[in-house]
């Protein structure tokens, strides 16, 4: 039910774009045919590629609200980023035509004739385009839609846009001399700049991006209040879209934990996770420490050291001593700019020689979350 809502809010926001930038669009265009000014029309050009950015918002939201079914069991969340995209790439296209356009006005500049009246209407629609931005940029944060912040961008800097090139109107009214050209050269660099950086951070959500820290600490504490559950590692965050997480982690616990025991524990740690987070705990790995044994904790303290003081090296966990059979297993967590082998063979040289006689056991892992 949640999901569906928050379909019917992106969608009727991006409804309320679509007509506003419309109407602006009509507006404009008519101001500028009519005073002569490549400014004002390639503003409405800009709203218009708006409308158009908020058509894909939609369609994008509607796709990525489908059933998961056999062939996508996740769901179609990612569409959504497919459709950022997009709309970032619009922003950049207009950022580029705005720059092509004002250079060929600075070439072959021809005067523009704004009346009052033509004034009033562009100021009335830096009004109307700041509190389109401000609402479709407040929505998109609200319900987690990376393709409404960007319309919503969008829309603030065609406001800046707008107001340039009603600074530069008045200016000319007043003394005679004409900048709308060399204003667009500005404006059009702030819109190109905008479009790269909402294309880059969409980019990074397609890549995959680190988990938030304070999400990860969070889910991490969830765990470790869990009876029994001494410790978590590894914690590994998937992203099937907004709001669409699962989520993978390695527990600790004693030893002498049963089957019985870890299944409490996991399915405790499952729900609370999901309550409190929204997160899908999907997988749950074991590590086991060891109980009652001295002299496996002061091993494992003295292999501590070795790890730990090794360049590049972030973390030591996972810990557990077999006497009996002389195992001895670790992971190591790596700094990704670190040779992981050369460092590998070095812990694994010191400890066999600290420990002779033992086999060894050692995971490498990479620096997934906090």
């Amino acid at each position: 039910m949640n999901e569906q809502n928050r379909n019917k809010i992106i969608v009727r926001t991006s409804l309320i774009g679509i007509v506003t930038n419309v109407l602006l669009a009509a507006v404009k265009a008519t101001v500028g045919l009519l005073a002569n000014s490549i400014a004002v029309v390639l503003d409405a050009v800009n709203n218009l590629s708006d409308a158009l950015s908020s058509v894909i918002t939609i369609v994008g939201a509607k796709l990525a609200g489908k059933r998961p079914d056999k062939k996508h069991p996740l769901g179609y969340g990612r569409i959504e980023y497919l459709s950022a995209m997009i709309v970032s790439g619009l922003v950049l296209y207009a950022g580029i035509t705005a720059l092509v356009e004002s250079v060929k006005k600075i070439i072959s500049p021809e005067a523009a004739e704004y009346s009052v009246l033509s004034l009033v209407l562009i100021a009335v629609a830096v009004v109307v385009k700041v509190i389109l931005g401000r609402f479709v940029s407040a929505q998109g944060k609200k319900e987690d839609s990376a393709s409404l912040v960007a319309s919503g961008k969008d829309a603030l800097f065609d406001a800046v846009l707008s107001a340039s090139v009603l600074l530069s109107a008045v200016i000319q009214m007043t003394t005679g001399v004409s900048l709308e050209a060399y204003v667009g050269v500005v404006i059009a660099g702030f819109i190109i700049k905008a479009g790269i950086e909402m294309m880059l951070d969409t980019v990074n959500d397609i890549l995959g991006q680190r988990t938030d820290p304070e999400l990860a600490v969070h889910i991490k504490k969830l765990i470790i209040e869990e009876e029994g559950v001494r410790g978590a590692y590894d914690l590994l965050l998937n992203n099937y879209g907004p709001n669409r997480n699962y989520a993978s982690v390695h527990i600790e616990v004693p030893d002498t934990a049963t089957a019985a025991d870890i299944d409490r524990m996991t399915r405790s740690m499952q729900a609370r996770v999901y309550r409190e987070t929204g997160v899908i705990l999907a997988g749950v790995g074991v590590y086991s420490y060891n109980t009652g044994d001295d002299e496996a904790a002061h091993i494992r303290d003295a292999v501590r050291d070795i790890v730990l003081s090794q360049e590049g090296v972030l973390q030591f966990h996972g810990f557990y001593l077999n006497p009996e059979t002389r195992d001895m297993r670790f992971d190591v967590v790596f700094s990704f700019d670190a040779d992981s082998g050369a460092i590998l063979d070095r812990i694994r040289n010191q400890v066999l020689t600290a420990y002779p006689g033992y086999t060894l056991l050692i995971a490498p892992d990479i620096d997934l979350s906090e």
